[in-house]
């Protein structure tokens, strides 16, 4: 078992500057955490702590139910794979996989059984005799993975091991930890910045901004169900559009989200949400996905200002009333006019508008502040 409770944790540090607030997370074992959220948000400084690299401020961290906060590093079972490789630039790649294993005096045997087995699962096997000067950026991750590995750990940590990668290789190497995590099955927490990496690696993933946790949810909850305006435009390539100065309306029983004067009444389910949270009529933010909109004969307008030809889509940036907005559609089958300065009439069906409240930036169907209160927030669950 290889479970991680985090309860509370916080990191203050000597100028009093909080970098992480009330961090909550239970992992399960051999499941595939990542944190995520842009520079400065406290995702690589929670990893740290969990490592043991950084002292605790306040909160408890057990793994397997142990408390560890007092734990030296070395002794918690963890293995962590840096952003820079952290390689011993004068020792051969075998040398460098063994190195955590000889200062555990295992014998020799044993560390050519491991080292070898390691870097086949790897395909490094040809590599073990040179030095890191003499590989690539992906072959020293995969050396720096092998070193990781070669100790069975019971948690994996992975600090934006890809960064430094070009984008061609990032793709590979993101592959390559898939099939790596279904071939060792262990518990792993992995930072980075890209919600790309974050969306096709996680099992859950952690939304970090400012030092506090934004969501908690699996990649489909995310880009679904964002619990505020941030997650929603964090999550999602392109980004989600935002359409400002909204009205949320209550007519005749039924709720309906008007945008620039387009009304759209809003599906069973968002009605259904609405009604029990209360909700009053309000100024909203309204947030659609670029792929969820179409062309239409009625509904917004816009003049085309970009138009981005992808091969199997089109990107178009459309200047709507002020707002630029994305706009994704498939080439095949289109037949009308979308090049800069074209005029587009679009829409979208109600059951995929996110409403935000225009104040607190929060989801009014998604929030639950019952979960925030409690250093854990997830999106509402709904028996319908």
């Amino acid at each position: 078992m290889s479970e991680v409770t985090i309860k509370d944790i916080k990191k203050v540090y000597d100028n009093k500057y909080t970098a992480v607030h009330d961090f909550c997370l239970d992992i399960r074992d051999k499941e595939f955490i990542v944190l995520v959220g842009p520079s400065g948000c406290g995702k690589s400084t929670t990893l740290r702590m969990v490592a043991g690299l950084e002292d605790i401020s306040e909160g408890e961290l057990y793994i397997d139910g142990k408390l560890v906060n007092e734990v030296a590093a070395k002794d918690r079972d963890i293995a962590m794979v840096f952003q820079n490789y952290a390689l011993y630039p004068h020792m051969t790649v075998f040398d460098n996989m063994a190195y955590p294993l000889k200062i555990k005096k295992t014998p020799k045997a044993e560390i050519d059984r491991k080292v070898r087995e390691v870097a086949d699962i790897l395909d490094i096997t040809q590599y073990l005799k040179r030095k890191p000067a003499a590989l690539s950026g992906g072959q020293r991750q995969r050396v720096a993975i092998g070193r990781a590995m070669v100790r069975d750990p019971k948690v994996f940590l992975m600090d934006e091991p890809l960064s430094n990668l070009d984008a061609k290789l990032r793709n590979q190497m993101r592959a390559e930890i898939i099939k790596l995590r279904q071939r060792i099955n262990t518990t792993f927490m992995y930072v980075t910045h890209d919600q790309t990496e974050a969306m096709t690696l996680g099992d859950r993933i952690v939304i970090m901004k400012d030092g506090y946790v934004n969501q908690i949810g699996t990649p489909q909850e995310l880009f679904n169900q964002p619990v505020n305006l941030f997650v929603a435009g964090f999550i999602g390539m392109p980004v989600m559009n935002f359409f400002e100065d909204c009205k949320l309306v209550l007519r005749d029983g039924k709720y309906i989200a008007d945008i620039r004067g387009t009304e759209y009444v809003l599906s069973d389910f968002q009605q259904k949400a609405l009604r029990e949270n209360g909700q009053e009529p309000c100024d909203i933010i309204c947030g659609v996905r670029p792929q969820h909109i179409t062309l239409a004969e009625s509904g917004l307008h816009g003049v085309v200002e970009v138009s981005e030809m992808l091969g199997s889509e089109v990107n178009l940036h459309v200047n709507c009333e002020g707002d630029d907005i994305i706009v994704v559609l498939p080439t095949v089958g289109l037949s009308q006019d979308v090049s800069m300065g074209a005029r587009l009439t679009f829409t979208t069906t109600p059951d995929l508008i996110q409403l935000f409240d225009k104040e607190t930036k929060n989801n009014l169907i998604w929030y639950d502040a019952e979960s925030v209160e409690n250093h854990s927030p997830r999106c509402k669950s709904y028996a319908f």
